[in-house]
């Protein structure tokens, strides 16, 4: 099986809410074997965590070995103060408090940096994407000062000028990267960054009856048409379905995300050997340099 690039252990697939009670005040740890199981069940050897406030993903790191599971964390994602991203993280509200929040999880022993430059899809009206993007120059300044540190960066972003923006800047890796233009897809193709999807937290919504699903269903159209040009222009490109997220339960979110892959592209080796070159670059890229 291949690895998991996009997850939160703290998470549980079901209730966010319960998820963080669950785990404030101290990490249960109970809670936090029981899906890393469920990876070692799946055959997921390797374990890319999108982070956590509550310390969660940095324990996790602790005993994933356990389950032979070869794990790499943020510790936190890091937002601006006032836009998305205090669900998995840490607040700056200027950029000398971004670089000591970088300096702090590298000290904490983060083996990259999780940026969050936008909000989310909102499924529950048009699928737009909620909140305002970060101001580009801001986000090269965040890229550059992590690359200084000496840390890759995932980065979560939507939206067709907000994915421009951190390619440009160079980001590591863009994760949903829902609403691509083409023309972005091609400027991804060019670059060096890689493209992890979460298709799945579109698809495994889809006549669940929390949303509707003609939402749900043009947006799954939206993302699918872009995997395939992805995969007709060479983007590179990981596998990561945001495992912990609503409907998209440990291990088996991983299952899911690498079915809606060859759903849309082939049952191949082809398939399979472009899945395999976009998690090799993640897995030499996003680890704590010694």
């Amino acid at each position: 099986m291949f690895g998991e690039c996009h997850a939160h252990l703290f998470m549980d697939g079901e209730n966010y809410k319960e998820a963080v009670r669950r785990h404030s005040g101290q990490v249960d740890e109970s809670d936090l074997r029981r899906h890393l199981q469920a990876y070692a069940h799946s055959g997921v050897t390797f374990l890319r965590d999108g982070g956590d406030y509550l310390g969660v993903s940095r324990r996790g790191k602790e005993l994933a070995g356990e389950y032979g599971i070869d794990y790499r964390t943020p510790v936190f994602a890091i937002h601006k103060e006032g836009y998305y991203g205090g669900i998995v993280g840490r607040a700056f509200s200027n950029l000398k408090e971004y670089h000591r929040l970088v300096l702090e999880a590298a000290a904490q022993g983060c083996d990259f940096i999780k940026i969050m430059t936008t909000g989310i899809m909102d499924f529950a009206t048009d699928g737009s994407i909620t909140g305002e993007a970060l101001a580009a120059d801001e986000v090269r300044e965040m890229i550059h000062i992590a690359h200084e540190e000496g840390f890759a960066v995932m980065s979560h972003t939507n939206g067709d000028q907000a994915v421009r923006d951190v390619v440009e800047a160079g980001v590591d890796s863009v994760e949903h990267g829902n609403f691509m233009s083409r023309d972005t897809l091609d400027l991804l193709a060019e670059s060096q960054t890689v493209w992890v999807p979460t298709i799945a937290t579109i698809y495994n919504l889809i006549d669940n009856g929390r949303f509707e699903n003609t939402v749900l269903k043009n947006l799954y159209e939206r993302a699918s048409e872009n995997l395939c040009y992805a995969y007709e222009k060479g983007v590179k490109t990981a596998l990561g379905s945001d495992a912990g997220a609503y409907c998209v339960p440990h291990g088996r979110g991983t299952v899911d995300e690498y079915e809606i892959y060859r759903k849309n592209l082939g049952y191949s080796e082809k398939t399979d050997g472009w899945i395999a070159q976009g998690e090799c670059i993640i897995r030499k890229r996003f680890r704590r340099q010694t």
